[in-house]
């Protein structure tokens, strides 16, 4: 029988374990450009949904640049998605990340980065510089080509 800890009884608080395996390193890819990310993003992004629905995306990198992991943290409409980056960072704490990439997919087609954009992706920035972590890029994603933030001198 497990024994619950003092604070457990005392406050009725819950435990709390975190649990992350990360890849075998050989399975895992390397991104050292936007293109690399452009090309990991799109095998994971359902490409039906592409012209669809703004969603947006993390990638997760070690301090090797090696990917720990991708996810999909908010779905929108045609018109936008409301991303919350605590999502972003619950997802980056849990996998030790050092290294993030964030996208998101335009449905219109449209690769022009918005003033929104570039005030959500300075944001999150500024909260991954708090926890000794690096924004690398931000890029959107259009079933036809992306644009990358760090290359267009928006990071």
């Amino acid at each position: 029988m497990k024994t619950a800890l003092p604070s457990t009884e005392l406050l009725g608080s819950s435990k709390i374990q975190i649990q992350y395996q990360r890849p075998h390193v050989n399975e895992m890819h390397h991104i050292s450009c936007a293109e690399d990310a452009n090309e990991v993003l799109r095998k994971y992004i359902d490409p039906a949904q592409l012209d669809v629905r703004e969603c947006f995306w993390v990638i997760l990198l070690t301090a090797s640049n090696r990917v720990l992991g991708i996810s999909e943290v908010a779905k929108g409409s045609t018109l936008g998605v409301q991303m919350n980056p605590k999502y972003i960072f619950q997802l980056a704490l849990l996998t030790n990340a050092v290294y993030l990439i964030i996208s998101h997919t335009h449905p219109s087609g449209n690769l022009t980065i918005s003033r929104q954009d570039i005030e959500l992706t300075k944001n999150i920035k500024r909260a991954a510089r708090l926890m000794e972590m690096t924004l690398l890029d931000h890029i959107i994603i259009t079933s036809e080509s992306f644009v990358s933030f760090a290359q267009e001198g928006e990071l």
